[in-house]
C-alpha cells in the first residue's frame, strides 16, 4: 500500500525544516560556546544586539521552574512534539501555513530538547539582551526563533481557520468540502 501523497508533502516539509533549524541551531551553538566564553561579549548593533553566551535552565524568558527543571521540561517537549506531530499529520492538504508552522516549533523544541538532554547546564542562548529602551528583551537562540515564529504562524491559521468555518457555516457550506475540520455540534 502507498504512503498518502499528503502526508508525504507534509513529511517533505518538517525533515526540511528540521534539519535546517536543527542543523543551524547546533552550529550557532557551539560557536557561541567557544566564541562567548568566559564573558567576551560581541556586539552586533552597538547598544542593540550584543551576542551574549548564557544557560538557561528554565522556561521562556528565564522563568524559573524547580531545582531540575530537566524532570519537566524534557517529558513536556516530548508531549508537546508528539501533540504538534497530530496537529501536522491532521491538518489540511491546503494549510501551507499550519504545515510549515507546525514544522518550526517542533524543530525548534528539538533543538532546545538536545541541551536540556545533553547536561544540565540548561538550553544554550546568546543573541541578546536587545536593548528595546523600556525593556531588555531576555537572550535567546536559533531554536527559541522557530518555536516563537511558528507558535505566532500556527495561531493565525487557527485564527484564520475558525474565520473561514464561521464563513461557512453562514453560508450554509459543509465544511468538510473545504478541506476543514467541522465544528462541534453547539458551538459555532
Amino acid at each position: 500500500m502507498g504512503r498518502s501523497p499528503t502526508l508525504g508533502r507534509k513529511t517533505a516539509v518538517l525533515a526540511s525544516v528540521f534539519t535546517s533549524v536543527v542543523a543551524l541551531d547546533i552550529i550557532t551553538k557551539r560557536w557561541a560556546l567557544e566564541a562567548l566564553a568566559g564573558g567576551r561579549q560581541i556586539q552586533v548593533i552597538e547598544g542593540f544586539l550584543p551576542l551574549t553566551l548564557a544557560f538557561n535552565r528554565g522556561a521562556a524568558f528565564g522563568l524559573s521552574i524547580g531545582d531540575d527543571p530537566r524532570l519537566i521540561f524534557v517529558p513536556v517537549s516530548i508531549l508537546a512534539m508528539i501533540l504538534l506531530g497530530v496537529v501536522l499529520v491532521q491538518s489540511a492538504r491546503n494549510d501551507h501555513l499550519r504545515i510549515w508552522a507546525a514544522s518550526f516549533v517542533i524543530a525548534g523544541a528539538v533543538g532546545n530538547l538536545i541541551d536540556r538532554v545533553r547536561w544540565d547546564r540548561g538550553v544554550v542562548d546568546f543573541i541578546g539582551p536587545m536593548n528595546l529602551i523600556v525593556y531588555n528583551f531576555p537572550i535567546f537562540n536559533v531554536a527559541d526563533m522557530a518555536i516563537s515564529c511558528g507558535a505566532v504562524a500556527l495561531a493565525v491559521s487557527f485564527w484564520l481557520e475558525g474565520r473561514e468555518l464561521d464563513r461557512l457555516a453562514r453560508e450554509g457550506s459543509p465544511p468538510l468540502e473545504a478541506g476543514l475540520t467541522p465544528p462541534e455540534p453547539g458551538r459555532e
